[in-house]
C-alpha cells in the first residue's frame, strides 16, 4: 500500500514538472491531472488521447490504493472476529489461553496480524495447543495464503468484483493493464491463474506426502486425532511452510523426506509460478516446436531434491534405527556423487551402529550398498541422469521463480 502510494506521488511530481513547462495551459485540469509533455508528432489528437490515459492511470493507482487499504482493513478486522467468536464458543480451545493469563482480544488481533504478514509469533506455546481444534485452524489458513502466496490472486478477484459492481472505467484499466501501474503484486490474469494452480498444487502435493508418512506417527503428536483433524492439522503445518512458519506437530520427529520438502518450500520466493507462457499483457501458449517438452521439464536442481526425497521415503527406517551412519548429509553426498558419476562415497561402518548387529562386517562397498533395493534403484536412474544432463539444459524455464 505504500508503494502505490509513492508510485502516486511520483506521478504527480513528473505532472507538475510537465506542467511548470506548459506553454499553453489548460485551465479545465486540476493538479496532479495534467497535460503530459507534447508529442513530437505535434498530433493533437495523439497528444489528447496521451493525455486521457495519463489521468486515467493516475486516478487507477489511486483507486487501487483505496482498495488495498480496504482489503487489509477487511481481512485483520473479519480475520480476528471470527477467530474471537471460535475461542469463545470453544470451551477447550479458550481454556489454554487462561492457564498463560492472555486476553481473548488481545490474542485474536495478534494471531491475526502474524498470521495475515506471515510473521509466524503467536503469543503462546505457538499453534501446539490448537492441532485438535480443526475450527481455529481452518480460519487461520486461509489468512496466512491471501496474506503471501495468493495476495495477487484474491487482489485481482477484490477489483474484479469491485468492476462488475461499479462499472468503474479505472477497474477495468487495472484489469487489462495491470503491468502499466508499476504496483508488483497485480499481475495479470492468466498469470494469477497460474499462480493460483501452482500454490494449491504444491499444497496439495505436500499433503499427500505428510499423510503418506506421518499418518500413524505418534512421534510428531498425532495420537488421539480424529481423521478430520489429522487432515487439517497436516493442511495447516503444510501452508505454513511457505514463509508463515506456524505449527501444530513437532518438527523434530518429523521425517526427513518432509523435512527436505519443507527445506524446498521455504527456499521458493513466494510468487513462484509454473508458467508455460509467453510474458506480457497479452500472454499466449507458444506454439513453437519443442515448447511442451520444456514445460514438463523440471531444473536439474529440482531433480536432484526429488531424488533425495525419495530416497529418504525408501531408507526412513533406517534414518531412525541407524542414524549415525544413515544421516540426510551421508544421502546428500552419495546423490550428488552418483549425479555427477564421480563413485566418492562416505561408506559404512558397523562401529557407528548405536544397535550394534552381531553380524554386521565392515566391507570394501560404498554407503550403498547398505541401502534397501529400492534405494539402489533409484541411484541408479540418478547416475542416467547424470550421464544424460547435457539434455536437460533448458528444464525448468517454465518455471518463474518471482
Amino acid at each position: 500500500m505504500l508503494g502505490l502510494h509513492l508510485i502516486r506521488a511520483n506521478m504527480n511530481k513528473k505532472a507538475q514538472k510537465s506542467l511548470n513547462h506548459q506553454t499553453e495551459p489548460d485551465a479545465h485540469i486540476e493538479l496532479g491531472i495534467v497535460r503530459v509533455e507534447k508529442s513530437y508528432t505535434n498530433d493533437p489528437e495523439t497528444e489528447t488521447k496521451s493525455i486521457q490515459e495519463f489521468n486515467l492511470k493516475l486516478k487507477s493507482v489511486k483507486i487501487l490504493a483505496y482498495l488495498v487499504f480496504v482489503y487489509l482493513l477487511v481481512v485483520h478486522v473479519v480475520g480476528s472476529t471470527l477467530v474471537s467468536i471460535y475461542l469463545s464458543l470453544i470451551p477447550g480451545a479458550k481454556r489454554g489461553l487462561k492457564t498463560k493469563g492472555i486476553n481473548l482480544e488481545t490474542f485474536s488481533m495478534f494471531t491475526t496480524a502474524s498470521t495475515f504478514s506471515n510473521c509466524g509469533f503467536v503469543p503462546n506455546e505457538n499453534m501446539m495447543v490448537f492441532r485438535g481444534n480443526p475450527g481455529l485452524l481452518l480460519i487461520l489458513i486461509p489468512q496466512v495464503l491471501m496474506g503471501n502466496t495468493m495476495f495477487p490472486v484474491c487482489l485481482r478477484l477484490s477489483i474484479w468484483f469491485a468492476e462488475k459492481m461499479t462499472r468503474r472505467e479505472e477497474l477495468r484499466y487495472m484489469l487489462r493493464n495491470s503491468r502499466e501501474l508499476g504496483y508488483g503484486h497485480l499481475i495479470p490474469g492468466l498469470h494469477c491463474v497460474y499462480l493460483g494452480i501452482t500454490v494449491l498444487g504444491l499444497v496439495f502435493v505436500q499433503v499427500v506426502v505428510f499423510c503418506s508418512l506421518e499418518w500413524n506417527s505418534e512421534e510428531i503428536g498425532v495420537g488421539g486425532l480424529s481423521v478430520y483433524e489429522k487432515v487439517v492439522g497436516f493442511m495447516f503445518q503444510v501452508v505454513n511452510s511457505r514463509h508463515a512458519g506456524e505449527s501444530v506437530f513437532d518438527l523434530s520427529a518429523v521425517s526427513p523426506a518432509i523435512l527436505i520438502m519443507f527445506v524446498l518450500m521455504m527456499y521458493l520466493p513466494p510468487y513462484t509460478t509454473y508458467l508455460p507462457i509467453e510474458q506480457g499483457e497479452n500472454t499466449s501458449t507458444r506454439k513453437n516446436k519443442g515448447f511442451w517438452q520444456e514445460n514438463i521439464l523440471f531444473s536439474q536442481l529440482t531433480y536432484l531434491l526429488i531424488f533425495i526425497i525419495v530416497i529418504c521415503v525408501t531408507e526412513r527406517h533406517k534414518l531412525k534405527t541407524d542414524p549415525l551412519n544413515f544421516n540426510l548429509l551421508n544421502i546428500v553426498v552419495e546423490v550428488i556423487s552418483a549425479y555427477g558419476n564421480v563413485g566418492f562415497t562416505v561408506g559404512y561402518s558397523c562401529g557407528k551402529q548405536i544397535n550394534p548387529d552381531g553380524h554386521c562386517k565392515d566391507a570394501w562397498y560404498g554407503f550403498a550398498g547398505r541401502w534397501s533395493n529400492e534405494g539402489k534403484f533409484v541411484l541408479i536412474l540418478v547416475m542416467f541422469v547424470g550421464r544424460l544432463k547435457k539434455f536437460n539444459k533448458r528444464g525448468g524455464r517454465a518455471w518463474s521463480l518471482a
